[in-house]
């Protein structure tokens, strides 16, 4: 019997498993509880059509409205199963050497040490925790990095980013919480550059957690690679009509403005927390160190308030924690919260 391996529990370690029934939940960082009305009005409409195998039409669907929203074109859209199937097929590259830049979300690691892909660590020096491409060893044709990363909330500059990318290597770029972030200035999903791909979630802006809705920008021949595994309909009907939704024009708009409410939202919640916050943040999220982390996060939850552990994110400590950003009024419960706490000590 295999015996159980406590590096990859923390690796798998995520912030659904830190909020719970009846907790205020900072610990996932979906902004919103549900989809909207109208996302829900066409995934209800969409339920007549389960009858039948997701349609090749409703793919390309999908794939035309993805590219025409990048700037792309249809045969360098794949639609995934949300980001996370996006990391799952990595390995599906057959890497020599995966570089993974740290702290970052984890799941990439995860399935590239279970596939048996040699990983090695890029950690990024803090406070700042910015990258820097000569950190990344010249072997490596695997990179993976998030950007704005989760946890840290750093936006790297683009062209940094597109620094590392050379021949013979692909370069990864989670964009999951890019959409967030007002105008994307930073985003690389447009650009052309070999070995470039990027993989974008429809989770965190529209509710859609429980549905599993992305997709991966890249060459036609490198999406042909990532996907040469995948089953036969990889992904159901409400994920295409998810994703073909979420990328029209009106609903492009609706997310464009509510990524400036919620930058307002991230602005209070800085000045309110920002003597304990690690880097100023970029996306709606904060990676606060405070003294005896273990314990305020206990007492957090013995107050109601659920916030995401760091220490499972590699280079971070059992003193640092991730908190959402939520609404002004909810986050003042937080704040409250952890004066309390913290004045316990």
């Amino acid at each position: 019997m295999t015996s159980p391996d406590p590096h990859r529990d923390l690796l798998r370690h995520h912030g659904d498993v830190d909020a719970a029934p009846g907790l205020a939940d900072f610990a996932v960082n979906v902004r919103v509880p549900a989809p909207p009305p109208w996302l829900r009005d066409r995934l209800v409409a969409a339920l007549d059509t389960l009858g039948a195998y997701p349609a090749a039409t409703a793919d390309q669907r999908a794939r035309s409205t993805v590219a025409a929203r990048h700037g792309r074109r249809p045969d360098e859209v794949l639609v995934l199963a949300g980001a996370a199937e996006g990391f799952a097929l990595l390995p599906s590259l057959r890497p020599r050497l995966a570089a993974v830049v740290h702290p970052s979300f984890t799941e990439p690691e995860v399935a590239l040490r279970d596939a048996g892909v040699p990983v090695h660590h890029v950690p990024l020096p803090a406070p700042d925790y910015r990258l820097a491409p000569d950190l990344v060893p010249d072997e490596a044709d695997l990179v993976v990095l998030g950007n704005p990363t989760n946890p840290t909330s750093v936006l790297h500059p683009a062209e940094v980013v597109a620094a590392l990318t050379r021949p013979g290597r692909v370069l990864v770029v989670d964009e999951a919480f890019m959409d967030a972030v007002p105008g994307e200035p930073e985003s690389v999903a447009g650009l052309d550059l070999p070995g470039l791909l990027v993989l974008r979630s429809l989770t965190k802006t529209w509710g859609l957690a429980g549905l599993r809705a992305g997709y991966a920008l890249g060459a036609p021949d490198l999406l042909a690679r990532l996907g040469r595994h995948r089953p036969q309909w990889p992904v159901g009907s409400l994920v295409l009509e998810a994703v073909t939704a979420c990328c029209e024009p009106a609903a492009l708009e609706s997310a464009a403005r509510a990524a400036l409410e919620v930058a307002g939202h991230t602005r209070y919640a800085y000045d309110l927390v920002r003597p304990h916050v690690v880097v100023p943040p970029a996306a709606p999220f904060l990676l606060l160190r405070v003294p005896d982390g273990e314990r305020v996060r206990e007492a957090l939850r013995d107050k109601g308030i659920a916030v995401r552990r760091g220490d499972t994110f590699p280079g971070l400590t059992t003193d640092h924690l991730r908190v959402a950003v939520r609404p002004p009024a909810e986050f003042d419960l937080l704040t409250d919260a952890l004066r309390v706490v913290l004045e316990e000590r």
